[in-house]
């Protein structure tokens, strides 16, 4: 693959900072407190979040344009899931993405379109196989 741009991000564990090359991201971290933090900062898992529905609400619009579909009042949730990986007893993660459409793409039609932009979007290439994706329509 030719990279057309790359992001370069440090950071220094769960709780700590985390800061783009750009100093466009700079980020305390912290434990949730469903995880026994105390919250006060952001977490990998709402960062993937942010990244995963922002890459996948463009690539919805990329392949809208495509096909002609007007996405124009379209809106991208992911939820991002961490647990116990009972293969290993480390972690793993699981998506539910959220696709909030307007009525002429509820049905048929919309589901067309987040098969599509799943086939597509960069994010769910990288995720394929590796985590569960849960599709669903608002």
């Amino acid at each position: 693959m030719d990279a057309l741009y790359t992001a370069v991000a440090t950071a220094n564990g769960r709780e700590g900072r985390t800061v783009s090359s750009d100093g466009q991201i700079d980020l305390t971290l912290a434990f949730p407190e469903a995880l026994g933090g105390n919250g006060k900062g952001t977490n990998p898992e709402q960062l993937f979040a942010a990244g995963y529905a922002a890459c996948f609400a463009s690539a919805m619009s990329n392949v809208a344009r495509q096909e002609k579909i007007d996405v124009t009042d379209v809106s991208v949730t992911a939820e991002v899931s961490i647990g116990k990986d009972e293969t290993d007893g480390g972690f793993g993660l699981s998506v539910v993405m959220r696709a909030e459409l307007p009525d002429h793409l509820q049905g048929p039609a919309g589901e067309a379109l987040l098969k599509k932009t799943h086939a597509f979007c960069p994010y769910s290439k990288a995720t394929r196989g590796n985590i569960q994706v849960d599709l669903i329509i608002e």
